[in-house]
């Protein structure tokens, strides 16, 4: 059957138009990909505040089964409640937790120069660690040369000048860190109480964005993101309430020193599977054996009590119907963002497979169904 001029002129423009929507497709992708690859930082710290909303949200809204009060008060006593929980532990325990840090640090450092010369005894290559810093110390202390006895001469201008310039230029470094983490800080704190004084708008907003035609699926799917995010995050705060009081009531049980410490670090590092509880533990074991093989024995295998504790009681528990996301997927994931993103990919790899879990799921089912209606 011939094709009139026509329909082959028809078909012409109708694959250019599609050639040219696929490219503009494609070009928008990929703009989109190195916008998100230059300006990561920014958009992990946005996210992290989105997560501070939703938990504040999430802690709201469980107020309100107890206490029948409008949204804005409830919100206005969860802010309070936590600011005066920081507050306690900042003036009861500040002195004792600014120690025990030091302590710490001190101990992890000198545990990790003994592993190197360890394992350099043993024949061992330690060069690829980068040890210099924590081994420095030691090594000037035994190695330093005798104090000259010959006269002192005043050192020249230029020395001086150089040596104000170093001492200015590590002043300003460690003031830029500062700024910039406190600085993100209060960019969080921020970006969640705004997410949680007025949830509403926000959802409506993104709402507004998606396409006419699209907007009830849009809605199903926001909406059972928040919710898989809430019982996500209160089941996590739970999690690492627990861990904390167990670890610190472990450690001071055995009689490790800076207990209380370890035991904060070990309840915030549970905020990241897997990996958050291998740092933790090797922490927490590293600065156990500053006080002898038996004590670090001990916090070992209280770091294998408190990890069976996490996975197998709690997080089943309190998380059954959180999210329920395959470890191997969700470590190689980890490890996916981690390497790319750094420490931000690494905290928030969890969060963001569960949004893409929920939209996965959402697009599963639909297909389910369209296919048992077709058939």
């Amino acid at each position: 059957m011939p094709v009139s001029t026509e329909e082959r002129l028809q078909a012409r423009n109708d694959l250019a138009w599609s050639i040219a929507v696929g490219g503009i497709g494609v070009a928008l992708f990929v703009a989109l990909m190195t916008f998100a690859w230059h300006f990561a930082a920014t958009l992990f710290l946005i996210f992290a505040g989105m997560l501070l909303g939703v938990a504040l949200n999430a802690m709201t809204g469980l107020l309100g089964r107890i206490v029948p009060l409008p949204q804005p008060l409830r919100l206005a006593i969860v802010c309070l409640a936590l600011a005066a929980m920081l507050a306690g532990i900042v003036v009861l325990g500040g002195t004792t937790i600014a120690q025990q840090a030091s302590v710490l640090s001190n101990t992890i450092k000198s545990q990790l120069a003994n592993v190197k010369t360890f394992l350099e005894g043993y024949g061992v290559d330690t060069s690829f660690f980068d040890l210099t810093s924590f081994t420095s110390a030691s090594s000037h202390g035994s190695d330093a040369p005798a104090p000259s006895t010959s006269t002192p001469h005043l050192p020249s201008a230029s020395t001086i000048a150089s040596s104000g310039s170093a001492i200015l230029g590590q002043t300003f470094k460690v003031l830029a860190g500062t700024l910039s983490a406190v600085g993100n800080f209060f960019i969080v704190l921020f970006l969640g109480l705004a997410f949680a004084v007025q949830p509403s708008v926000y959802r409506n907003g993104l709402l507004f964005m998606a396409p006419a035609k699209h907007r009830a699926r849009v809605t199903v799917i926001i909406d059972r993101i928040g919710f898989t995010l809430e019982r996500w995050l209160i089941a996590q705060i739970i999690t690492m309430s627990a861990v904390f009081l167990v670890t610190w009531i472990g450690l001071a049980v055995i009689g490790i020193p800076s207990s209380f410490i370890l035991g904060i670090q070990a309840g915030l590092l549970a905020f990241v599977p897997t990996v958050g509880a291998i740092l933790g533990g090797l922490i927490v074991v590293l600065a156990s054996l500053a006080s002898g093989w038996v004590a670090g024995l001990s916090a070992f295998i209280l770091f294998l009590g408190v990890h069976a504790l996490e996975s197998y009681v709690l997080t089943p528990i309190i998380q059954r119907h959180a999210l329920d996301i395959p470890p191997a997927t969700l470590f190689a994931f980890q490890i996916l963002l981690g390497v790319v993103f750094g420490i931000w990919g690494l905290a928030l790899a969890l969060p963001l497979m569960a949004i893409a879990k929920v939209i996965i799921d959402h697009f599963k089912a639909e297909r389910m169904v369209s296919e048992t209606v077709s058939a």
